[in-house]
């Protein structure tokens, strides 16, 4: 009887088929061809590449189903169904060459849609979603043994392919994401991110594929290894590409790919291919190398993390702080904002406590008028749509829990779920299904008992009813609960007790709002503080806290020197020095208190974490709006600032400013794409009002621009980077020509001659294509010689771009601006 795919694991090092496409150039394939159609035109020549990888050793072939979804096959007179049905069963036709005995996996060939998922791009997620159950229920009927989700570059598409993949088929789930040179996904995602999300959706495997060779990818293989409590797959290309007569050659040969990827191996990795460039000799180095390597038993590592798009924030040893200001309770101003559906006040919040040092964000919008559900889902996507920080759910109302954990783009902390029977049988399912950290509460039916021993007790009965659903302490923290000592004077005691108790004998992390204890006395700031420090030396790992109170993270970074966990008291020394102490004169209370200027908070969680640029150290407010991504005020303010300002200076002086402040953060790690371009969106807005007070006027003499072509090449339908390269070089003042994807050489040199172009940006993210641009640039470079021509895309390098003649290789949509500029002007 033949096992399944889970049963496998473990037992052995698995290995899976190389690339596909390099192999199909030898047999003739058209660069930017559609092979997918191939499983029913020519079946023969795919089953005759799987069966190379067959007899070369490999134990997993992937369907040639890679582009096989209802967008790339449109125009082709196919459906997915039928190209699905054929490509499983080409290799199973293959692997039936493998001979009695052996057994050969076929898994189903997922990848991107092609398109960014909103509010970066015009695909919504439930449009994704829809396009991901067609694949995997064709791929599901025609005998997959598992859905293979591979080459993903945007974390919140690969949540949709996860997603879908559980909910609509049966089958076991690994997924895949590429990483650029940096260790990020081209949304800015990185490893632990990556693994806390997915193995929140509970993937049966996770790892990296394509984008860079063995070498290169050797930090992030550590890094997933590190953290990965799953197997853990690498399938890298054979290096880096370079043109060598009209053909696409990889540089890393079958003996080198074998030779780096035991070492992998021998670190932990059960699940091993080849993907761009590797070919069946490639496979047979791999299972000469490795195939009598043992697997290393992999241990769970035992991490309480949530995460965001870009980073993860591991609940560990260090104090983690997560801002309460979210929150409408005993806030008219935020109140009104949600009444009015006020994002930027909200956003301004958001800002603030991120600024202050915040890990986490608590969202909460209850409010009775409202209707929770949608408003809880458009603030989470508002809020992550320009604010990378981990996000904590907060709310009793189910169906809002399910909305906003359903479209959240990473692993959420979720508060909360209680003892209460109907709170558990509630929640938990969620958690399950979509993944996340659970605060629990210690009440139940019975209210808040008044014991320490009491509150354990309950805090037991949440942990074994969570795991009857499968899910682990790792992903419970656990809040005793603080009871105002103004009506319960053992209050704090009782609390403090109870914390102990299951930190240390449950073995879970902890939780607190902090303030509650202090409720119904003045000067509450004080009392705030004094027992946030005790609860902290108690072993308390976070704290729902106002970061405007500077008591609070007086405490917080007081704390963290006296414990050992700020080196050297860096951190303690970079916020506090040169400041001098507070006068005698009393303090607002903490919900009026002033901002603080405490620095951003610091160890092993903050350092994960990237808040982007800071325009709020001088800088005006239309520049703020702008690096912030706040749209609406910055055409508000742009519109009031060119009353009095000449047009052209204000451009000059701030929205151009504004621009080079968040580029620069970009290019440096700092800033990631989804801020980048929620700022380029603020930006055009500010250009707008701007050119409507010009037009008003009939001064247009400013307004003239320098003119570019961008297009992705013939062959090639991918144009997610060609798009975000538009939207920077258009919000830089140039008028930008887009000819699309897909688009012949004759085309481009036509349109450049017609509009007397003087830079033209080419597209290609297919290896197959390559040799289209460069095509593209022989015929640019005769017809046009003054005409320069930059390049990108994830397939090129500075020596390829080279190769081909193009004038400049831009590694990512910067860079193209500053080509522009040196240029154009």
């Amino acid at each position: 009887m033949a096992e399944k795919m889970t049963e496998v694991l473990g037992t052995r090092i698995l290995f899976f088929d190389g690339g596909m496409g390099s192999m199909l150039q030898q047999k003739g394939m058209i660069p930017g061809e559609n092979t997918d159609i191939w499983n029913i035109t020519r079946p023969e020549d795919i089953q005759d590449v799987q069966r190379q990888y067959v007899a070369a050793g490999c134990d997993i072939l992937l369907a040639n189903m890679f582009g096989a979804n209802r967008l790339k096959l449109e125009g082709t007179g196919y459906t997915v169904e039928e190209i699905i049905c054929a490509a499983v069963g080409n290799a199973r036709k293959a692997a039936a060459d493998a001979g009695e005995g052996r057994q050969i996996f076929v898994g189903a060939d997922v990848s991107s849609t092609g398109r960014l998922l909103q509010p970066l791009g015009d695909l919504s997620f439930d449009e994704a979603c829809d396009i991901y159950r067609e694949i995997v229920t064709a791929a599901e009927k025609a005998g997959a043994d598992f859905i293979h989700i591979e080459t993903m570059s945007d974390m919140l598409e690969l949540k949709a392919a996860v997603l879908t993949a559980k909910e609509y088929t049966s089958l076991p789930v690994f997924a895949t994401v590429t990483f650029d040179q940096s260790g990020k996904m081209l949304t800015g995602g990185n490893p632990e991110a990556v693994v806390a999300m997915l193995e929140g959706l509970g993937v049966d495997a996770l790892g990296t594929n394509c984008g860079l060779g063995p070498y290169q990818l050797e930090t992030v293989v550590k890094d997933l290894l590190r953290v990965a409590s799953v197997p853990v797959i690498v399938q890298p290309n054979a290096g880096l590409p370079r043109q060598e007569n009209g053909q696409t050659i990889y540089d890393v040969e079958p003996a080198d790919f074998a030779k780096k990827m035991k070492e992998f191996a021998e670190a932990g990795a059960w699940l091993l291919g080849g993907c761009c460039g590797t070919t069946p000799e490639h496979i047979r180095a791999l299972k000469e190398a490795c195939g009598e390597i043992t697997p290393k038993p992999i241990a769970d590592k035992g991490r309480t993390v949530v995460s965001s798009y870009t980073h993860a924030v591991c609940v560990a040893d260090d104090p983690i702080i997560i801002g309460e200001r979210i929150n409408p309770t005993g806030k008219s101003r935020l109140k009104q904002a949600l009444r009015d559906h006020d994002m930027e006040y909200i956003l301004q919040e958001g800002f603030s406590q991120q600024d202050k040092g915040a890990h986490i964000l608590d969202i909460n919008v209850g409010l009775p008028e409202i209707d929770e559900p949608s408003m809880i889902l458009d603030v989470v996507r508002e809020v992550q749509s320009v604010i990378d920080l981990p996000l904590q759910i907060d709310t009793a109302n189910v169906k809002a829990m399910e909305q906003a954990l359903r479209y959240y783009n990473g692993k959420a902390m979720i508060n909360s779920v209680s003892g209460k029977q109907e709170s558990m049988e509630a929640v938990f399912p969620l958690v399950k299904k979509y993944g996340g950290v659970v605060i629990g509460l210690t009440l139940d039916e019975s209210g808040i008992p008044s014991t320490a021993e009491g509150r354990f007790a309950i805090a037991e009965k949440i942990v074994n009813t969570a795991a009857a659903y499968g899910i682990a302490k790792k992903d419970i923290i656990m809040d005793v609960l603080c009871m105002t000592i103004s009506s319960d004077p053992q209050g704090a005691v009782t609390t403090l007790q109870a914390l102990k108790m299951v930190k240390e004998e449950l073995g879970v992390r902890t939780s607190l709002g902090v303030s509650n204890i202090s409720f119904g006395l003045p000067r509450r700031d004080i009392i705030n503080a004094n027992f946030y420090a005790q609860a902290l030396a108690a072993g308390l790992d976070c704290a729902i806290l106002n970061t405007n109170a500077d008591g609070m993270l007086q405490a917080y970074h007081a704390y963290r020197a006296l414990a050992g966990k700020d080196e050297n008291c860096g951190k303690y020394i970079e916020t506090y020095a040169g400041t001098k102490a507070p006068s005698s004169t009393p303090s607002a209370s903490p919900s009026a208190a002033p901002a603080a200027s405490a620095a951003p908070a610091s160890g092993p969680a903050a350092s994960s974490s990237a808040s982007g640029p800071d325009a709020s150290a001088g800088g005006s407010n239309l520049e703020r709006a702008i690096v912030k991504g706040l749209k609406e005020q910055a055409g508000h303010l742009a519109a009031e600032l060119v009353k009095t300002t000449e047009p052209l200076t204000l451009i000059n002086t701030q929205l151009v400013p504004a621009l080079d402040i968040v580029g620069k953060g970009f290019e440096t790690g700092t800033v990631f794409l989804p801020q980048l371009l929620m700022s380029a969106e603020a930006a055009k807005a500010a250009f707008e009002a701007v050119r409507r007070a010009m037009s008003s006027t009939g001064d247009t003499s400013q307004t003239k621009k320098d003119k570019i072509i961008v297009a992705t090449v013939k062959g090639d339908i991918h144009d997610i980077g060609k798009n975000i390269v538009k939207v920077l070089l258009e919000n830089y003042g140039y008028d930008v020509i887009d000819l699309g994807k897909d688009v012949a050489p004759e085309t481009i040199v036509e349109t450049a001659r017609a509009q007397n172009v003087k830079l033209v940006g080419l597209s290609a993210l297919m290896t197959t294509t390559v040799v289209n641009m460069e095509e593209t640039i022989r015929q640019l470079q005769e017809a046009l010689p003054d005409c320069r021509i930059m390049v990108g895309g994830a397939v090129l390098t500075e020596s390829y771009a080279q190769m081909i003649h193009a004038d400049r290789y831009t590694r990512d949509a910067m860079a193209s601006v500053h080509f522009a500029q040196e240029v154009l002007g």
